[in-house]
């Protein structure tokens, strides 16, 4: 799964980003960035770390199966 990171502009002349898959899912979206450049950097830090994360479970109850 390739995807893309979609950066757009908010209501208050902010940034933000979306990891899009390739059928057009979003499969998330960032934070409110002040400018482009902290935008991309918010882009990139998620780049480096994605691949090395773990899944922290928090929750009570187990997953469901199916």
């Amino acid at each position: 799964m390739a995807g893309k990171f979609v950066i757009t502009e908010d209501e208050q002349g902010g940034y933000r980003f979306a990891l899009v898959a390739n059928n057009g899912q979003t499969l998330a979206v960032g934070e409110g960035y002040p400018s482009k450049v902290a935008c991309v950097n918010g882009i990139e830090t998620l780049r480096r770390n994605a691949p090395e994360a773990t899944i922290e479970d928090r929750t009570t109850r187990p997953a469901a199966t199916g």
